[in-house]
């Protein structure tokens, strides 16, 4: 929610539909050869002891304020609701983005527990109603945007938190490595990535009916903000046809409430000029409140992975969605594995088909997602060597597959477990570990 794009350069020059179709392949796909990843981890933030009692905003104030006297290598921000996101630096191995994220976290966690709080990993708030915390002309804009298609946009902006894994966008040309190979892999393996790692089954201390409501949300908050474009055709064509024809959030004053324009695609903005001529900061501004599964931001940001259990659980995705990509070999049998699934999303983008519905709402209980992620996990295991991985990635990993993947389960259903063999407090104290 805190995201940005800054690329562009002449924030008060108006631009033309054709420049803005310029712009945006120019900004989006930086290709060459994948050298650098990244990671940004979202975390739920409560009561140390007791997770379900709701946390005040004057207790995140103080403790937030604290935090920003902390040093940290990465980027610190607070979402609507008082989630707290990490975003690393450019890393370039593996080995350099866990370290760093690690060591970050350390000091956050130990921040926080001055004020007694602390980070609860899971894609979904189960225990409260959506609650802004922050009070600022983009999120009143936001919410009142999103409140046009239902509930579903308060509690994405209030109550959800993800693992999202930035990869860069590969090479020009074909191949396992490349950006075309690499922007269709990650909208097909991503629906595998959110039933293996679906971790937000319970609103308000109840189930759901799905493994991931979190990804519900997204799918509720409808194709024009939270939808991929079509991928038929050339990577660069179709997000820059998406991005134009996507609706304005809003236009933003200098002062005073934003506007919330009602329908307004950015393509019509650039022809009619009207409330005012869009500029080139408008479009920056205007990429940023689109929320795909698979978001080009010079690299790809892969955004459908629920924040997960533990204080280390964010590494596993990491490391597998990492291997998966920037292995050559570990990509090719990606690629070939998920190739038949692909027939099920039946030529819509995600997450509006029913690939990704049926992940986010089964999970690993389905079949076919399974067997695809038991193959995928497999393949990145035996690649994370070749990039560097040590024995705690590995095992971690391989621990994960065996507990989850391989008996088709995903951490979403361990909470279902815990909510039917225990009382909340339980449910709480478990929800930590």
């Amino acid at each position: 929610m805190s995201d940005s794009v800054s690329d562009c350069t002449e924030p008060r020059s108006a631009v033309t539909e054709a420049e803005v179709e310029a712009l945006v392949r120019g900004i989006c796909f930086k290709t060459g050869p994948p050298r650098t990843l990244g990671v940004e981890v979202e975390w739920l933030v409560h009561e140390l002891r007791i997770p379900q009692l709701p946390v005040t905003p004057e207790r995140l104030e103080a403790a937030y304020a604290a935090l920003r006297t902390v040093p940290l290598k990465s980027a610190l921000t607070v979402e609507p609701g008082g989630q707290l996101e990490l975003s690393s630096p450019p890393a370039g191995s593996l080995t350099e983005c866990i370290a760093t994220v690690s060591a970050d976290l350390d000091a956050v966690r130990s921040a926080l527990a001055g004020h007694d709080l602390g980070l609860v990993g899971v894609g979904q708030d189960p225990w409260h109603s959506p609650r802004r915390f922050l009070h600022e002309p983009r999120y009143d804009a936001m919410e009142a945007c999103l409140d046009r298609t239902g509930p579903a946009g308060r509690a994405m902006m209030c109550t959800s938190a993800s693992v999202q894994v930035c990869l860069d966008a590969g090479y020009e040309e074909p191949g396992p490595l490349g950006l075309g190979r690499r922007w269709w892999l990650a909208h097909q393996l991503g629906a595998v990535l959110v039933a293996a790692f679906a971790n937000s089954p319970l609103a308000t201390r109840r189930p759901t009916g799905w493994r991931s409501t979190r990804q519900l949300l997204w799918t509720e908050i409808g194709a024009g903000r939270a939808g991929a474009p079509a991928l038929e055709g050339e990577p660069r064509e179709s997000w820059a046809r998406h991005v134009l024809d996507a609706p304005v959030m809003c236009v933003r004053r200098d002062s005073g409430p934003w506007d919330v324009p009602e329908g307004l695609t950015f393509r019509e903005w650039t022809r009619s000029g009207s409330p005012r001529p869009p500029t080139r900061e408008d479009l920056d501004y205007h990429i940023s409140t689109l929320f795909p599964p698979v978001r080009p931001r010079g690299h790809l940001e892969l955004r459908m992975i629920d924040a997960q259990p533990g204080d280390d659980g964010w590494i596993v995705p990491l490391a597998v969605t990492t291997a998966l990509f920037d292995d050559p070999q570990a990509a090719e049998t990606a690629y070939r594995t998920v190739k038949p699934l692909a027939e099920r999303a039946v030529g819509r983008p995600a997450p509006h088909n029913p690939l990704w519905v049926d992940a986010a709402r089964y999970g690993l209980a389905d079949p076919e997602l399974r067997e695809a992620a038991v193959t995928c996990f497999v393949a990145a295991l035996e690649a994370l060597p070749r990039l560097g991985a040590d024995a705690t990635v590995t095992d971690a990993v391989a621990a994960y597959l065996n507990r989850y993947v391989v008996q088709g389960r995903c951490p979403a259903d361990d909470l279902l477990d815990r909510l039917r063999g225990t009382d909340s407090r339980a449910l709480g104290k478990d929800l930590r570990t």
